[in-house]
């Protein structure tokens, strides 16, 4: 517990036994929780993650969204929830920066950014610094909302997280939580955080039918709220 505040951890996984236990291991001790969901891991990785404390709940659905979502409806008592990668490449001793400003009152929801500090290149591959750049112009273009990345690594508050009512079940989880947070006001910002490259193979950006998949998603997300937005202004909803 920080501040008196109750806060969770939760961490999708799909075949991260390589690297689920040295995330846990980073994580504060102020974290009250630790969730990992495995989704559909054909490896340890459910395994180590309960050995190394963590609470360990199975989703095989794939889909990182299915993932979040079912890790979601397993916590009740949180009052922050921190979205944390399985494969090591965030830093998650630096979870302090993502919710001290929650808990401060400063922020609804802090994304950290992976590209205001030093140079990304070293750990993002080129198809993820231009999704990266593309989707948070298509943000600032509809909402004025300025983002700069699509990090996995964020914090919450729940009731503001409740409040999204996040549906997307795969890769536009991400997309869909800041792009609600901007159509409802929500206090928004970003951090600097480090990045390093994961372990492990990507499931995603490693591949190119991943990548293709995740980029049109993360687009029509966009659009689609966009459009759903405009529809609702001119129907008087």
């Amino acid at each position: 517990m920080k501040s008196g505040t109750h806060i969770t951890t939760i961490i999708p996984a799909l075949n991260e036994e390589c690297s689920i236990g040295k995330v846990i291991a980073a994580i504060p001790e102020w974290v009250d929780e630790v969730v990992v969901v495995d989704n559909g891991s054909t490896d340890c990785t459910a395994q180590v993650a309960a050995s190394a404390g963590a609470t360990v709940i199975a989703e095989p659905r794939r889909g990182y969204g299915q993932a979040c979502q079912q890790g979601l409806a397993q916590v009740t008592e949180s009052d922050v929830i921190v979205f944390l990668d399985g494969d090591y490449s965030d830093y998650p001793d630096e979870m302090d920066r993502l919710v001290d400003p929650i808990l401060s009152g400063k922020a609804d929801m802090v994304v950290g950014s992976r590209t205001l500090r030093s140079n990304p290149r070293d750990a993002l591959t080129p198809q993820q610094r231009a999704g990266n750049r593309f989707a948070c112009a298509l943000i600032h273009l509809f909402w004025r909302t300025r983002y700069t990345d699509l990090g996995p690594f964020r914090a919450i508050s729940r009731p503001a997280l409740d409040l999204l009512d996040l549906q997307d079940k795969d890769f536009g989880w991400t997309v869909e939580m800041q792009v609600k947070a901007s159509q409802r006001g929500l206090k928004v910002r970003e951090v600097p955080v480090r990045y390093r490259r994961r372990i492990g193979h990507s499931k995603i950006s490693g591949t190119i039918k991943g990548t293709l998949l995740a980029g049109t998603k993360i687009i029509y997300v966009i659009l689609s709220a966009m459009i759903g937005q405009r529809f609702a202004k001119s129907s008087g909803i």
